[in-house]
């Protein structure tokens, strides 16, 4: 299983990107899909996670102007950022949490996290 994630790039202060990602392989189930961030010299943070049944998570800094959102059937999962400030700026990782999916034929199942390439975002003052 992969995960390919697009849309970073350059923005001014108060505007709007919008990243997608999407997992390929034989899937059959995942729980959580989302975005992580780390800026430039810090630890990777949780932006915004959403699970199986809809349920979405983000942290304090984001919420209100992020919003996630997920295509279970396509396995993907697409984060819009509005109202963008340059503390925003880091590299985007999407990020897949509990999966099954088969090879061959056996189905494998994990809990653990699966992470995509980053995308980067910065965003000009």
């Amino acid at each position: 299983v992969q995960l390919q994630a697009s849309g970073g790039g350059l923005v001014q202060a108060g505007g709007s990107l919008r990243l997608s990602c999407g997992a390929s392989g034989r899937i059959v189930r995942i729980d959580h899909m989302g975005w992580y961030r780390q800026p430039s010299g810090k630890q990777r943070e949780l932006v915004a996670t959403v699970d199986h049944s809809g349920i979405t998570n983000y942290a304090d800094s984001v919420r209100g102007r992020f919003s996630v959102s997920r295509d279970v059937a396509k396995n993907t999962v697409d984060l819009q950022m509005d109202s963008l400030t340059p503390e925003d700026s880091a590299v985007y990782f999407c990020n897949v949490r509990g999966m099954g999916w088969y090879e061959g034929d056996y189905l494998y199942t994990s809990s653990s996290d699966t992470w995509g390439q980053g995308t980067q975002v910065t965003v000009s003052s």
